[in-house]
């Protein structure tokens, strides 16, 4: 399957097919190509396609660790020492961080260069390599330094998968509930009560959810590329998340940390009477079926309040969430009482 992202370019999410037989047709016509992969990962692409592109490899440290400016300064050295022009291109492999990475590097290079991202992880599949916004970690927070620059082609093996812990695929599950919140009912209806080993032992199930998932993306970015507005939606539950990706150190994972950030929505709008109690405990189920965290340390609150005002959503000394008022209709709140945010954390820390 194929969906197409429309954004300052039009470009395939090819889905359900071999990375390698799709890789050695998009690098027909190319001298050079640089592939980005963790360290951790680096012995598992050694047989690589056959093509008559240069491939260069270039392992870099393992999850958010390699998102750094230091890391970023060896890529452009070596980029610069193996003579890359604007017609070679960089590819990404690995999870989300890989290809953040990876996109960044490509966007800062000559100012621009291609670059494929071949995501090896769910949450990679279904968040971080589709929509185009690549980016690096400060100190002060994550993906605070980046740039918007789409890839020409997103290759999604599912294979890939197989490998995967059940924590790490139940973090990447978490990006595709937040979509079905945020858009797509069927979704929620067909992880059901379901833990994370029935699904995985549904290949048909997953790559639906995926493709689903995807859709809402794609969707959501095609309108808003550059994130002015509608394409917020897709930070649903990431305020809190990313403000406790930081406090962690990046201990958790990504999608636990979603995971969190969405018990507390829950919690906050409940409190608000924007959804109901039944949509506020769905939230609540669907998370601790899968395994995924909803709670966090209760003394963090004030560390985690002061990283969400420095949040890419806010505006000025203006905190700014993403809100539902039933699934699939979504919403902004704009400087909410702390104390109210205070009193639902609560119901959520531990």
């Amino acid at each position: 399957m194929i969906i197409e992202v429309a954004a300052e370019q039009t470009y395939p999410v090819i889905i359900d097919s071999s990375w390698k037989v799709e890789l050695s047709k998009l690098l027909v016509g190319r001298n050079k190509a640089a592939i980005i992969v963790s360290e951790k990962m680096q012995g598992s692409i050694k047989d690589l396609v056959a093509t008559d592109a240069e491939a260069l490899i270039f392992p870099i440290p393992d999850g958010e660790a390699g998102k750094s400016s230091a890391t970023l300064n060896k890529i452009w050295d070596w980029l610069g020492a193996a003579g890359f022009t604007r017609s070679d291109l960089i590819i990404g492999i690995g999870g989300g961080a890989v290809t953040d990475f990876a996109g960044f590097a490509a966007a800062s290079w000559l100012r621009g260069i291609d670059w494929i991202a071949i995501p090896t992880t769910v949450a990679g599949a279904v968040d971080a390599a589709i929509g185009g916004k690549t980016a690096i970690n400060s100190e002060y927070g994550k993906n605070l330094i980046g740039a918007f620059h789409s890839p020409t082609a997103v290759i999604i093996d599912v294979s890939w998968f197989d490998s995967l812990s059940d924590r790490d695929f139940a973090a990447g599950l978490a990006e595709v509930v937040k979509a079905g919140f945020i858009s797509d009912a069927k979704i929620l209806d067909l992880i059901g009560t379901s833990e994370i080993s029935d699904l995985r032992a549904n290949r048909d199930t997953v790559i639906d959810l995926i493709t689903r998932a995807i859709k809402v993306k794609a969707r959501v970015v095609s309108s808003d590329f550059r994130e002015s507005f509608d394409r917020e939606v897709l930070n649903y539950g990431h305020t809190l998340g990313h403000a406790i990706e930081l406090h962690c150190k990046y201990d958790l994972r990504h999608g636990e940390c979603v995971a969190i950030g969405m018990a507390f929505m829950a919690q906050l709008q409940l409190s608000l009477g924007l959804i109901t109690p039944e949509i506020a405990q769905q939230h609540l189920d669907i998370l601790k079926n899968l395994g995924l965290p909803i709670s966090y340390q209760r003394q963090a609150w004030p560390s985690l309040l002061a990283s969400m005002y420095l949040d890419k959503k806010s505006r000025g000394k203006t905190l700014r969430l993403v809100t539902i008022k039933g699934i699939g209709i979504t919403d902004r709140l704009e400087n909410p009482d702390e104390k109210i945010l205070l009193a639902a954390y609560e119901k959520v820390s531990s």
